[in-house]
């Protein structure tokens, strides 16, 4: 009787398609999909001037040392990005320029990241991220934010912090060491 119920559901059941070849990993149910850029001016690239050149003062709302939320554009492809806080640290002409920020610990795989070329600094928590966890922000890339694409987060990292971002920074593009842990 059991047997014959078993079967009876196992035909009645819905299968999942086997069709697909796919030997890509598929993503992690909590992390949002890729997105495409918002509308606006086409992303111009990320910033490249040279070590030791002045960053602008931001004109407009955001003053350096905020974090916001902005569309993030990925560094293989700049038409795709995903939605991320940003330390905003100047401006170059109508764009605000940022550091792509991340609550993950590279402390803890911070050999990995150096070898494939990427510096972080810890920045510490605030309101830019609900759970108030500790984060990090990126010294080896600059990214251009449009400043009509930005969504204030309220938070932004205290003068000392903000000094040892821009310290670090230069660091990075002069090639020589940082403290990473200013906080």
């Amino acid at each position: 009787m059991l047997r014959s119920l078993v079967r009876r559901l196992l035909r009645t059941t819905p299968r999942p398609s086997t069709a697909s070849t796919s030997t890509a990993p598929s993503t992690p149910p909590t992390a949002p999909p890729p997105t495409t850029p918002p509308p606006g001016p086409a992303y111009p690239g990320d910033f490249s001037g040279e070590a030791g050149s002045p960053f602008a003062t931001p004109t407009g709302s955001v003053g350096a040392g905020e974090v916001v939320w902005a569309w993030v554009p990925f560094e293989e492809d700049h038409r795709r990005g995903k939605d991320r806080p940003a330390l905003v640290i100047g401006a170059d002409g109508p764009w605000l320029l940022g550091l792509p920020m991340t609550s993950q610990d590279h402390d803890l795989d911070e050999t990995q990241e150096r070898r494939v070329g990427r510096q972080w600094i810890d920045v510490g928590s605030g309101d830019w991220d609900r759970r108030r966890r500790r984060s990090e922000a990126r010294l080896d890339r600059v990214v251009r934010l449009d400043p009509a694409q930005v969504r204030r987060a309220g938070g932004s990292v205290d003068r000392a912090v903000y000094d040892a971002v821009l310290v670090a920074l230069e660091a990075v593009r002069r090639g020589e060491p940082y403290d990473d842990d200013p906080v």
